[in-house]
């Protein structure tokens, strides 16, 4: 059972979760699982986090189409409220905002169906995730925004270790500022494995899997 403590933030509402030890995700090792769970999925911690991002873009900035990864709906949906509230422009005909997420293919590639497509071609879309570390799940997302003839109007995390990724601004909740001494590694090269420290736990999007 890994051990999970909660970290305080210059936002008195929200509170990083994080557990320190050894896990594996499917492209790297790392020193801290985040635990993401209440900010996607309890309404109130969902809200808070969508107005903490909002603050992060300018009212200049077109947002039509938000692409929601690593199970983040709830939150990309509080955060569409929040862009129509606060008077952001978009170039929808009936001046609301998409909310959609992707489909994966088996070799992890992203496709949007005929009916979803039309959200993202010609449109600004603003691309949110849970985190952004080794940066494959969101070079897939961008590649798919572009392919479907769709413009990255930015990139959102609750959790990030850059404030850059492919030419695109980085907006994050959390950074390392928050945890200074989070790592991560390719599996190959993990000093935790080398040293002989067993896995923690498998995560991914959806969790973790203590072992």
């Amino acid at each position: 059972m890994i051990n999970m403590v909660k970290l305080p933030t210059k936002n008195k509402r929200m509170f990083l979760r994080v557990a320190r030890g050894h896990f594996a995700t499917s492209h790297s090792h790392i020193n801290y699982y985040i635990d993401a769970t209440m900010q996607k999925n309890r309404l109130s911690e969902a809200a808070e986090a969508a107005r903490e991002l909002v603050h992060m873009y300018k009212s200049t900035t077109i947002v039509d189409t938000v692409l929601c990864l690593d199970g983040t709906q709830v939150i990309g949906t509080c955060l569409a409220n929040e862009l129509t509230k606060d008077g952001f422009r978009n170039m929808n005909a009936h001046q609301t905002i998409y909310i959609i997420t992707p489909e994966y293919t088996s070799g992890s590639q992203i496709i949007l169906r005929d009916n979803i497509a039309p959200m993202v071609r010609g449109k600004h879309v603003l691309i949110l995730a849970a985190s952004i570390t080794t940066g494959y799940t969101m070079q897939a997302a961008i590649e798919a925004v572009q392919y479907y003839g769709g413009q990255v109007a930015g990139l959102s995390a609750i959790f990030a270790t850059t404030h850059e990724f492919m030419g695109y601004p980085v907006s994050s909740i959390f950074d390392p500022n928050n945890l200074p001494d989070y790592q991560s590694y390719e599996s190959r090269d993990c000093p935790m494995c080398k040293a002989g420290q067993p896995i923690d736990a498998l995560v991914n999007s959806f969790g973790y899997s203590a072992l």
